[in-house]
């Protein structure tokens, strides 16, 4: 197994091309290969955040605004750092507003996994835009590309076991993702469980977002078309 350790506030960080497991904000283990098979038990709605500034890392900040349903900001931001009453009125929302073509205010989702061999502890994973939209190139998925494999072939996340990979050709924090196996019936019965265990909805839960950016170092997303009319992924 890959990850070892147990304990609460669980989730996997991608940074630098390597995957970093935390238990309660502590780093307790780091994956080099890039890549580890997991079972995606459920998923939090597509959400938005904007970060105002060029990122520090020996300074990270916490993010100016951001939505949990990527429509208005969240009730915690402060009037003062509303961007817009709506998302898409929003100027961040603009194409070009962040680096290059790119949008300042980033799409992100979060994700509850359990990793194989260890189907007991759930931990949670931020998907960035990056690893959500975009093509299949030479069998590699994105995320939205991996939904609509799985819809196309009758077969839903959580009854499958997935490969996720960085992409080492991206600058940015990147994933693909593939079905490795379907579950057995033991690991399936178990994975149900789990689903809807306060654990999983504490990992897809969207509270004030840490500090940082979800381009530095990330924390946690999966992709939703009930928020982005793309395709869906089912748990």
């Amino acid at each position: 197994m890959i990850f070892e350790n147990k304990g609460i506030n669980r989730r996997i960080s991608l940074s630098g091309g390597e995957f970093h497991k935390f238990i309660d904000g502590e780093k307790v283990g780091t994956n080099k290969k890039g890549t580890f098979n997991a079972v995606i038990i459920n998923a939090a709605p597509l959400s938005r955040t904007y970060y105002s500034g060029t990122y520090d890392p020996q300074a990270p900040t916490s993010p100016k605004c951001w939505s949990a349903d990527t429509t208005t900001p969240a009730p915690e931001v402060r009037q003062e750092n509303r961007q817009a009453t709506r998302c898409i009125d929003c100027q961040q929302n603009i194409k070009g507003s962040g680096q290059g073509q790119g949008r300042a205010c980033r799409f992100a989702q979060r994700i509850a996994v359990v990793l194989e061999g260890n189907l007991d502890e759930v931990y949670q994973i931020q998907l960035p835009a990056t690893s959500l939209f975009g093509r299949t190139t030479e069998g590699k998925m994105p995320m939205q590309a991996y939904a609509q494999y799985l819809n196309s072939h009758s077969r839903i996340a959580i009854s499958v076991m997935t490969k996720f990979t960085f992409d080492k050709k991206s600058a940015m924090p990147k994933l693909f993702f593939k079905a490795v196996r379907p579950l057995e019936e033991g690991e399936l019965k178990k994975v149900v469980e789990m689903k809807d265990d306060s654990d999983t909805l504490k990992a897809i839960s969207l509270s004030t977002p840490i500090k940082g950016t979800i381009f530095a170092e990330v924390e946690g997303f999966v992709y939703d078309s009930a928020n982005a009319n793309e395709g869906d992924l089912n748990v």
